[in-house]
């Protein structure tokens, strides 16, 4: 069931449409309520996270690669333990590690820079890259191609959800919407839904953007660091451009 909370009692406020699982999405929707902006809040998460029970297989691994939080959480849902060199993608993912014991070496803003990183630190194998079904970039295949053994462990999978009834009400209304979107699949599963509202969409990555190309978005913003600290930024200047149009258009940013 969705969670819709209202900042604003007027028909055309705009909707920020969290679509991350629920714990995350409160989380964001907290500290985009302390700017005092005003807006409406519309939850429907497109994915889950469903730990697995694959085997995972340490024995020789000199360090741990983890690209997400949920990565943390799935291995400290299997009770591992391990004192080895980590390394991580993103400060959340960083602040996890930390949470748990982790000492990360080396935090990087995404895949393909934490790849780049290891190669230039000559970090010797084998690595054990701890990751989602669902990945891109393939980090343990580059770093192995590079001369750096790294096997991957999938410990959590991500099947999708489908959006709740009032999320699909908005995304096919007249209503700005905003979508702060986090990942490559996100995108992917938020264009199949073809939605007809105004658009405005802060993505995580520039990977995030371009998987949106196909949606008609109003306003486009790129975080400027893969963060949710960067995010919150991206959020509230899209909220600042819907207000302005609403005042500019009489209340439809399409007009």
């Amino acid at each position: 069931m969705a969670s819709q909370t209202t900042s604003d009692s007027s028909l055309d406020t705009p909707v920020v449409l969290m679509t991350r699982p629920r714990a995350d999405s409160e989380d964001f929707i907290a500290g985009l309520k302390q700017r005092e902006l005003h807006f409406n809040t519309v939850i429907s998460p497109l994915m889950r996270i469903v730990f697995t029970d694959d085997p995972i297989d340490i024995d020789g691994v000199r360090g741990l690669i983890f690209t997400s939080s949920n990565g943390v959480a799935a291995w400290t849902a299997r009770g591992l333990r391990a004192n080895l060199p980590t390394y991580v993608v993103g400060p959340s993912t960083a602040l996890a590690a930390r949470s748990i014991g982790l000492n990360p070496e080396i935090m990087a803003q995404n895949a393909v820079s934490l790849v780049d990183e290891l190669r230039k630190e000559d970090v010797q194998g084998p690595l054990l890259h701890l990751s989602g079904r669902h990945t891109r970039g393939d980090v343990a295949g580059q770093l192995t191609a590079m001369g750096v053994e790294t096997r991957r462990a999938v410990l959590y999978d991500q099947p999708p959800m489908p959006l709740t009834s009032e999320a699909r009400a908005v995304l096919h209304g007249t209503v700005p919407v905003i979508v702060p979107v986090f990942s490559p699949r996100t995108a992917q599963l938020l264009t199949e839904e073809r939605p007809k509202a105004p658009l405005l969409v802060a993505a995580m990555s520039e990977a995030v953007a371009f998987n949106l190309a196909s949606l008609h978005i109003v306003s486009l913003k790129v975080a400027a660091r893969p963060d949710s600290g960067a995010m919150l930024n991206a959020v509230a200047a899209l909220l600042n451009t819907a207000q302005a149009e609403k005042r500019h258009s009489g209340g439809d940013p399409r007009r």
